[in-house]
């Protein structure tokens, strides 16, 4: 089996691990983030209705980036505006949901500027 495949797996197992532990809430809902090789997404979910409250990503236009949309950088920004799009919407608690992906790099930049932001977690 080669490298990528195995790399994959890993971040499977551990994700379906995260989603075990991990809940949204009305009260405090799930902020999920998925990295890819170009782009940080990012979701505010309450998984008892299934219904994503806020989102925002390095794609929107709100977010003004100078060059690469995947580095640390783009991360911090989509984290900053998600931060205030959750606030305009009353969200201040949330649960971090990394999505399997280790909490490094671009997800630890994209969490911090969250937390910077006014978001708990």
């Amino acid at each position: 089996m080669n490298k990528n495949k195995l790399k994959g797996a890993r971040r499977t197992r551990r994700r379906i691990g995260i989603r075990k532990r991990v809940t949204g809430t009305p009260v405090r809902p799930r902020l999920a983030v998925y990295r890819s090789l170009n782009h940080v997404y990012a979701q505010v979910i309450d998984d008892m209705a299934g219904k994503t409250l806020v989102s925002a990503s390095t794609r929107d236009k709100g977010v003004k980036v100078d060059g690469s949309t995947g580095n640390c950088d783009a991360a911090k920004t989509a984290g900053t505006l998600l931060a205030e799009r959750a606030k305009d919407a009353g969200i201040t608690d949330v649960v971090f949901d990394r999505g399997g992906f280790k909490y490094h790099g671009r997800i630890k930049a994209f969490a911090d500027a969250a937390r910077d932001g006014g978001l708990k977690f």
